[in-house]
């Protein structure tokens, strides 16, 4: 098991977002979280909840594997999770950067040769080389910002689980 999703409920003030959510998902598998927009099914908030940015306030079980991941540092579920976020934060970053970024998780106080390979392999791996120095401010919010989001999360190297917030050519982004 990859996933293991127990009664995990959550509350925002007094509104209930999540009640009792329960699945799980195994080596291979690819789950979507299908939902009404704009706040109304809870599906970043179940996102957010997995990723341990939000910890379910009113009870249930998040596993990686058979790790809580609710009693993990933030460092060692960026070792386990990547995620793309529905938006990425413009920033006065060179793309290379904002990918590099994603390294954080595995890097000391320097950056190595095996992070800068890590980082040139995925660039190359979504044709990003002609991007690489331009700074993401000064980017689109369409396509080539997504696929800098998605580069900086495979750099992660999470070893069995990414989170896609709204990825390209599903919800409408199929300029990625």
């Amino acid at each position: 098991m990859i996933l293991d999703i127990n009664d995990v409920s959550f509350t925002y003030r007094s509104s209930d977002v999540l009640h009792d959510v329960s699945f799980a998902v195994n080596p291979g598998e690819v789950v979507s979280i299908l939902g009404p927009n704009g706040g109304v099914g809870g599906k970043t908030t179940l996102l957010r909840c997995i990723n341990a940015i939000l910890a379910p306030k009113t009870g249930g079980d998040i596993l990686v594997g058979d790790e809580n991941i609710l009693s993990l540092s933030r460092m060692e579920v960026a070792r386990r999770i990547g995620y793309v976020a529905q938006q990425c934060e413009k920033a006065r970053l060179t793309v290379f950067d904002a990918i590099l970024l994603g390294r954080r998780p595995h890097m000391g106080w320097n950056i190595s040769d095996t992070d800068l390979k890590i980082v040139d392999a995925a660039v190359r791996m979504l044709e990003l080389e002609d991007l690489s120095l331009r700074y993401i401010d000064e980017m689109s919010g369409g396509g080539e910002l997504q696929k800098v989001s998605i580069a900086r999360a495979l750099v992660q190297e999470p070893p069995r689980l990414l989170l896609l917030e709204e990825p390209p050519g599903i919800c409408g982004h199929d300029d990625a």
